[in-house]
């Protein structure tokens, strides 16, 4: 009876050295000098180099190695011996190739394209290197993020997608029918996941939110994934200690599985070993002192832009964490600082390398008639909100929390200059194709 031949992953080829195997993928490149054939084969594990002999082959499979193009589908028998010299160390000896789908005229070819094309054709743009590198270090975050916060005993918490009222005025929210009654698309899921507090105490969200904001910059995306923490219990200077462990734990996450992909995109990794160690913070007044001596025109009470987060950034190694922001300026829920009340207890976490801000949190309020004033001098529609007053009513405690975009961190770790590389298929201003 003859004997089956196994299908084995890339990854996976060191463990069947000197074994014959069967690889099947997609035909990345080619080069023939017409008596041998060096078939660089993609299985979605990793790349292996399958060489090809006319004289080892029968006329079907060398007729196969041959004719095959750019992204077909192949299917490529060989025995696997160990070459350092070859992509991912092994190489395939090929016996047998057979061609599942011939590919005509793939439109990503080696030339160069402009972004609009390759936008155009994201579908197929994820299928280049650099674009796989990128995605593979998103999924290691994402990992990690999970990782993080089940070792801490946090609850993961899946706040709604669809809402029924703005938290913060309608402006950048993305509205829709909810059989006759307006809903929006979640920007946070923050307010749903507070409530869950008294439940279990640590909680977490982690999923898509959306901003409308008609905006074209490289750090914009109109819908984008977002991990939040709300813990019970943790005030200020304690959210700060989380979130600086949090990111630190999360660098070191991707130099311990990532250096593949690194290597990949060209990233200068030696940027983000120097990321080890204890986080500077400023104050909000110190920043605006730090970017008048810069040259800057701002004043207390202004918010900062993306020249001023880099300009801030710059004088360190580590990410900066700015605290104390003027209360006037922030949230409805944000705790005023009892020592100073013009200013809340929040934090923006800027990374290093004119990447921005990759984190926003702050000390809830969880005081009920505090809050129920907030909501009105915010002008929010008081009725949407009195089940977020509930939890201020039964059984309040002083609690914490922030949100870390995805997309902004993995571009920080991948050293890519737009979030449109970032996540598989970006959602910007005018753009919702493919």
């Amino acid at each position: 009876m003859e004997q089956m031949i196994p299908t084995v992953a890339v990854r996976h080829l060191g463990e069947h050295v000197d074994n014959t195997v069967r690889v099947r993928g997609w035909l990345e490149t080619k080069r023939s000098s017409g008596k041998i054939a060096f078939l660089l084969v993609r299985d979605g594990s990793g790349k292996v180099q399958a060489v090809a002999s006319r004289k080892e082959l029968s006329e079907a499979a060398w007729e196969a190695v041959s004719t095959v193009t750019q992204e077909s589908t192949v299917s490529v028998v060989g025995n696997v011996h160990a070459d350092s010299r070859a992509p991912g160390g092994y190489e395939l000896h090929v016996s047998d190739a057979v061609v599942e789908q011939q590919v005509e005229d793939y439109p990503i070819t080696p030339k160069e394209h402009g972004t609009a094309f390759l936008m155009e054709h994201r579908h197929l743009w994820l299928r280049s290197s650099k674009q796989r590198a990128a995605l593979a270090v998103r999924s290691e975050v994402s990992h990690a993020i999970r990782d993080f916060f089940y070792r801490r005993e946090f609850t993961l918490i899946d706040s709604p997608i669809l809402t029924p009222a703005a938290c913060e005025g309608t402006s950048t929210l993305f509205e829709t029918d909810y059989f006759g009654d307006p809903a929006f698309l979640s920007q946070s899921g923050q307010l749903y996941l507070e409530p869950a507090l008294a439940a279990f105490g640590k909680v977490y969200c982690f999923g898509p939110t959306f901003r409308a904001e008609k905006s074209k910059t490289r750090r914009h995306l109109m819908e984008f994934w977002m991990v939040e923490p709300e813990i019970a219990f943790l005030e200020f200077d304690g959210l700060c200690a989380l979130a600086e462990e949090f990111v630190r734990e999360l660098v070191g996450r991707v130099l311990d599985n990532c250096r593949e992909h690194l290597d990949v995109l060209e990233r200068d990794v030696s940027k983000l070993e120097a990321i080890d160690g204890t986080f500077p913070r400023i104050t909000y007044r110190e920043a605006i002192e730090i970017l008048k001596a810069e040259g800057q025109e701002i004043e207390f009470g202004d918010d900062f832009g993306g020249e001023h987060e880099t300009i801030l950034a710059s004088r360190f190694e580590r990410p900066v964490m700015v605290t104390r922001f003027p209360a006037a300026m922030k949230a409805f829920y944000m705790q005023p600082d009892p020592e100073d009340p013009e200013v809340a207890l929040g934090v923006d976490l800027l990374a290093p390398e004119g990447y921005g801000e990759i984190i926003g949190g702050s000390q809830r309020i969880h005081d009920h008639d505090f809050l129920l004033a907030r909501i009105e001098q915010h002008e929010l529609p008081l009725s949407a909100f009195q089940w977020y007053l509930d939890v201020r009513r039964y059984g309040t405690c002083p609690h914490s929390g922030f949100g870390m975009g995805l997309e902004r961190f993995v571009a920080w770790m991948c050293g890519l200059k737009h979030l449109r590389e970032t996540i598989p298929y970006p959602r910007m201003l005018y753009k919702i194709y493919p």
